[in-house]
């Protein structure tokens, strides 16, 4: 039985649709020419009817009700069809995000096919009215953030700000890489390994870092302080030479030096130097500069001095 009704309301055989075609335009053709007055008649009898209420149901009101509902589904299977491989062309879309698309429209065009066959069928509408308000509001409550997601998606999708395998900074510091977007959340892979889940509406509610949104390069910042009795041009010279020597350093954008102020025991500078692509990690080649500006500066007798107070005595006397 299920099988019937599947290939009635959702024909896939071409010879099928053929034959569903054929017969709905005869009998078109068969009510325009005034040949089905006498089955009208026939089925539309007191005989073959029974009353419920206001509301009169006949043999003719079920017949009309089969082939109603069976070409209206019939039709919207097709144009969902066409619909849904359409959008399978769409390359630029993840396949995950395809699939989304196609279900909510899918949706939409068997909801719009439902209302039309309550209308054919005589069926007041606004009597549904005060019931699906009701259930309307307590669905709106109750999937309330479960829309605000999925909109949410939907629109990180057509902006195309967050895609699969930006590197991203959430705004209470967790970063990661984007490995998938649903319909409710998307999903990051930590540098840890872990698997967040984070909702889509975070995404468009709070601020978020998308270190690859235009392009891969990064920058890193170091800090270093050396003591007041160090040649301080030198000292420069050694924290961009240690930069520089790095093979992950820039040579499109040149690393730059900067002393920045004087200490309480040290004179301090930060370097800032830049790699081509943050996607193979910040950590590594800072490190690997910091070990490099230490052996450096240890070479050149330059002192990284120990934080230092001193602390003068007014009354030596009272500590005898």
């Amino acid at each position: 039985m299920n099988k019937i009704l599947t290939m009635l309301l959702k024909p896939k055989e071409w010879v099928t649709r053929f034959l569903l075609a054929f017969i709905v335009v005869a009998f078109l053709v068969m009510g325009f020419l005034g040949y089905l007055g006498p089955i009208v008649t026939f089925l539309d009898a007191d005989a073959l009817a029974f009353q419920v209420g206001e509301l009169r149901f006949s043999a003719y009101l079920v017949v009309k009700a089969v082939i109603a509902i069976t070409v209206l589904y019939w039709v919207t299977s097709l144009f969902s069809d066409l619909s849904a491989r359409k959008i399978k062309t769409l390359n630029k879309i993840s396949a995950s995000n395809r699939a989304l698309i196609t279900k909510a429209f899918q949706i939409v065009i068997y909801f719009i096919a439902s209302l039309i066959a309550l209308d054919v069928l005589g069926i007041d509408l606004t009597a549904l009215t005060v019931l699906g308000g009701a259930i309307g509001i307590g669905i709106g409550f109750g999937l309330q953030k479960i829309t605000s997601n999925f909109i949410s998606g939907l629109i990180l999708l057509f902006e195309k700000s967050i895609e699969e395998s930006d590197l991203i900074e959430l705004e209470d510091g967790t970063t990661g890489f984007v490995r998938h977007t649903g319909a409710r959340y998307t999903l990051i892979e930590t540098f840890e390994g872990r698997e967040l889940m984070v909702p889509n509406e975070d995404f468009i509610t709070k601020r978020v870092t998308n270190w690859t949104f235009s392009n891969t390069r990064g920058r890193i910042d170091i800090d270093i302080g050396v003591s007041y009795g160090s040649d301080l041009d030198k000292v420069n010279a050694l924290i961009l030479e240690a930069a520089r020597e790095h093979p992950r350093c820039s040579k499109n954008t040149d690393a730059e030096c900067f002393l920045v102020g004087f200490g309480d025991s040290s004179v301090n500078f930060t370097l800032y130097f830049w790699v081509d692509d943050i996607i193979e990690g910040r950590k590594r080649p800072r490190s690997d500069v910091l070990f490099s500006i230490w052996r450096k500066l240890k070479d050149n007798n330059i002192e990284i001095p120990f934080p230092q107070h001193d602390l003068h005595i007014k009354n030596p006397e009272a500590l005898k």
